[in-house]
């Protein structure tokens, strides 16, 4: 297992530039999913609208953008007594890293 300084945080961007939430992970990947996590679930994958995710690392001038996506899903047969029965699902796709001028 991976020590705790391995993990990097990353800072939700609104489009006017305000960092709204943080999320942590090992990979900017591992941040998109959480934050997609957070969407407005769809009915199904097909039917979910895609949302860009732009996530700055801390420490950095690195925006990292991806596209996320969210939808409900009936959870596994084998599920632990306390997960609902339905169970939002997420999904993210890396379109790209832009830098920052200033932050």
């Amino acid at each position: 297992m991976a020590s705790d300084d391995d993990t990097r945080n990353f800072a939700l961007r609104e489009n006017g530039g305000d960092e709204t939430s943080v999320f942590s992970g090992r990979t900017p990947r591992q941040a998109a999913l959480k934050a997609a996590r957070r969407l407005d679930p769809a009915e199904s994958e097909d039917a979910a609208d895609r949302i860009e995710l732009r996530l700055r690392e801390k420490g950095t001038k690195k925006i990292h953008i991806y596209e996320g996506w969210a939808w409900e899903e009936t959870a596994p047969d084998d599920s632990p007594d306390w997960m609902p029965e339905e169970i939002t699902e997420a999904n993210v796709s890396k379109q790209g890293i832009k830098h920052l001028e200033e932050l």
